[in-house]
């Protein structure tokens, strides 16, 4: 079994650590988090923690208090309710507390004052996520004021305080452990590869007589011993060598010569023409030395053909595309720059049934001109203004209009209008029309799509 396991290929051997040690550390985060109460009846004495379950007394004391006041007819009973303010004010910051008449209607309540900071409430609605609500303790029950009986609901808070940083070091000690195996793991291969390192570099200085280490049969243990062989290859190789380098040399020789002869002859044809020994063959001569350089320009003409970038001509994909294509985008655009703080606002919709015919174009395309279009958008518009987005279709024109807010700035660097030239030609392209101004600070473009009138409907 261990020998199976020795043999397995890395990959494979971090797979199932990752997978074992991701149970044992699930189980480990498991048992801490079941055991949560009673770390705090450990720690309570130290750090005297507010009450995992709500104070008792204190839903005592408001039971007890609310004999004393006066349950208001409605939620609109504003002198009943401001007489019930010091009541509500029995509890803290972390405590909401919300009165019920027997009918089942609100009357009154106090929203918990931590709940309205941001910083808690954000770490609150995270901590929520993670434990499943843990943080929130809801208790119920009867109480009678002095005109009649109501439900009373309290909210606590004060579970967060312990419970969301003690889920945070459940989830910080099982990832640690998780992270410390799995390190420890890639640390021994790497030492492992450390050793082979060392053994090629007394390889290359010339040390062939040291064996590299041996280890299982994974891909590291493959390598050692593919490069004990390769020692073994080349201790033999550099035996042989000193027999194979006068053969060598005469190779050598004979490549130079087989070399220098086509330049020997190039060299030859030009002194005849500069010497004009020969009139008579200065055509020929000066046709083989002109089709050396074409040979010489044609393998250089494809270098470069590996080395320059040369522009293609876009060919549009054409298909029919509905109205609701065109809206889709321009929702999913707008949608996304409302994602970055931007605001938006389209009129109007049209029903799409209100069109006569489909529209003809590069459903790619298209989706390049929006993005390029509201990229501009998120880079110099400014987002105390809405974007404007109008939509109309007459005399079988579509027309979109984008009118946004230049934002002031004083970078020196001015935009190079690459996007809004790349749309234009997307637009030629599409046989589609475009039109842009801006002035005052503020930029509007117009396309229009033409539809397809020799369609009567849309293939589904």
């Amino acid at each position: 079994m261990i020998k199976k396991l020795s043999s397995m290929k890395i990959r494979t051997k971090l797979a199932l650590l990752i997978f074992i040690t991701g149970i044992l550390c699930f189980s480990l985060f498991q048992f801490l988090w079941y055991n949560k109460y009673t770390v705090f009846e450990t720690l309570d004495p130290v750090f005297h923690f507010s009450p995992l379950h709500g104070d008792e007394n204190f839903l005592d004391q408001l039971y007890e208090e609310a004999a004393k006041y006066n349950l208001p007819e409605s939620e609109t009973d504003t002198e009943a309710i401001q007489k019930l303010q010091p009541w509500f004010d029995l509890g803290d910051d972390y405590t909401s507390i919300y009165i019920y008449g027997s009918d089942g209607y609100y009357r009154a309540g106090k929203y918990a004052s931590a709940m309205e900071d941001s910083t808690f409430r954000t770490f609150f609605d995270f901590g929520y996520r993670i434990t499943g609500g843990e943080g929130e303790n809801a208790r119920e029950f009867p109480a009678e004021f002095r005109n009649g009986s109501a439900i009373i609901r309290v909210y606590f808070y004060h579970n967060t305080m312990f419970v969301y940083p003690y889920a945070l070091f459940c989830l910080c000690v099982s990832f640690l452990l998780f992270l410390s195996v799995i390190l420890c793991f890639i640390s021994h291969k790497m030492r492992q590869i450390s050793k082979i390192e060392h053994g090629v570099l007394q390889m290359a200085s010339g040390d062939l007589k040291t064996a590299l280490p041996q280890y299982p049969g994974d891909e590291i243990g493959i390598l050692s011993s593919e490069l004990n062989q390769l020692r073994i290859t080349l201790a033999d190789t550099l035996q042989q060598e000193q027999e194979s380098r006068q053969a060598n040399q005469d190779l050598i020789t004979a490549l130079s010569h087989d070399l220098r002869t086509p330049l020997t002859i190039l060299n030859g044809y030009l002194e005849v023409l500069h010497l004009k020994k020969s009139p008579e063959m200065e055509e020929e001569y000066l046709r083989r030395c002109l089709q050396k350089t074409k040979d010489i320009k044609a393998m250089t003409d494809r270098m470069f053909e590996y080395a320059l970038v040369y522009e293609e001509k876009e060919t549009p994909d054409l298909e029919l595309l509905p109205y609701s294509f065109f809206y889709d985008c321009l929702k999913e655009n707008a949608d996304y720059i409302h994602l970055a703080g931007f605001s938006w606002e389209m009129t109007p919709v049209i029903a799409e049934a209100n069109l006569e015919a489909p529209f003809t174009g590069d459903a790619t395309m298209i989706k390049r001109i929006f993005q390029n279009l509201f990229s501009n958008i998120l880079k110099y518009g400014d987002k105390s203004a809405p974007v404007l987005i109008d939509v109309s279709y007459e005399s079988e024109e579509l027309k979109i209009r984008i009118k946004n807010k230049i934002k002031e700035t004083d970078s020196p660097v001015q935009s190079t209008h690459i996007g809004l030239r790349s749309v234009e030609k997307m637009m030629s392209l599409l046989n589609g029309q475009i039109l842009y101004s801006e002035q005052k600070q503020e930029f509007a473009i117009q396309l229009t799509f033409f539809a397809d009138s020799s369609k009567d409907s849309i293939p589904l």
